[in-house]
């Protein structure tokens, strides 16, 4: 890193913030934080920590990944404000170990890639044995400013709980100025609180408060979220989430989803702190999973949101 870098990070980190602010509200670019991962989680105004099952829980929460039957892969695009400044691309892939197994009572609140679950006791869910490992790399930004993120994930669920935890590896990068990088963790979980009804998630983003540079004790943000999703029929999930910044205001979130029918779902969110709606469908098209999601605030506009997933094979 060239010398001089921390004395200019956080004057050019608020460059970049404030390009994706509108003045007296907390509307934040990625900012190092962990950010949306899926059009569905967009869809949603990312009140998405107590989902599970899919390949986007890797940033979402990673216990949610404990629930991925077969191995999956998925692809994440985002343009925020129409500028391609803030562009954002992720790639994720899971892969559960082990065979699947059956739980001995309870079950789980089914919704991998997206999927409607079966509500009927004849359906027993199951997991992977051995718990699932997933991979993550993730960029933000453009030339002048941009962050790259290579993440790994583990999560296991035994009886109605899971647990899960990843590490970070983030590079920040300024044009003329330099790298930065550090490493960080993240820990998460997810608890049935009614079988196949009722969850709660919670994850804590950058348990260790790392530190990006010395100059003003520029720190990478440490974010908890905490949510419930309810399932009460087959064709409809509500969420409800709280996300904490330590530094800023709480932001409360809500989220509605609706399947008409197995293979497609509409979406809607709303997030206070940020004062943004959004708007998304998904469709399931055999293996792939289809889902986008557009979001505008009053002051800055739209902002669009496209994933791709696809699982394979057979459980393990």
């Amino acid at each position: 890193m060239k010398h001089g870098l921390p004395k200019y990070i956080s004057t050019i980190y608020l460059l970049v913030v404030v390009s994706a602010l509108w003045p007296g509200r907390m509307v934040r670019a990625q900012g190092n934080g962990s950010g949306v991962r899926g059009a569905r989680a967009a869809a949603l105004s990312n009140a998405s920590v107590a989902i599970a099952g899919e390949v986007w829980s890797m940033g979402n929460n990673v216990a949610g990944i404990s629930e991925i039957q077969r191995p999956s892969v998925g692809f994440y695009a985002e343009n925020r404000y129409l500028s391609s400044a803030l562009n954002v691309g992720a790639l994720t892939v899971a892969l559960p170990l082990g065979r699947t197994t059956a739980p001995d009572a309870g079950g789980v609140m089914p919704g991998a890639e997206g999927a409607a679950p079966s509500l009927s006791p004849a359906v027993a869910p199951t997991w992977a044995r051995n718990g699932v490992v997933a991979l993550e790399v993730q960029r933000f930004g453009g030339v002048l400013y941009n962050e790259t993120r290579v993440g790994a994930g583990y999560a296991y669920r035994f009886g109605q709980i899971s647990l899960g935890a990843r590490a970070d590896m983030l590079q920040v990068s300024i044009e003329g100025l330099g790298s930065r990088r550090v490493v960080l963790g993240t820990l998460g979980g997810q608890i049935e609180i009614v079988p196949r009804r009722l969850s709660f998630g919670a994850s804590l983003y950058n348990i260790s408060q790392t530190k990006l540079a010395s100059y003003q004790d520029e720190r990478v943000p440490t974010i908890l979220k905490a949510g419930l999703a309810y399932r009460p029929g087959s064709q409809v999930l509500l969420l409800v989430e709280t996300e904490k910044d330590v530094e800023r205001a709480a932001n409360f979130k809500v989220g509605l989803e609706y399947r008409p029918v197995p293979v497609l779902a509409a979406r809607l969110g709303l997030a206070s702190l940020t004062e943004q709606a959004s708007a998304g469908i998904g469709v399931l098209a055999g293996a792939f999973q289809i889902d986008y999601a557009a979001a505008f605030q009053q002051a800055l506009g739209f902002s669009q949101h496209l994933s791709v997933s696809k699982s394979w094979g057979g459980k393990q």
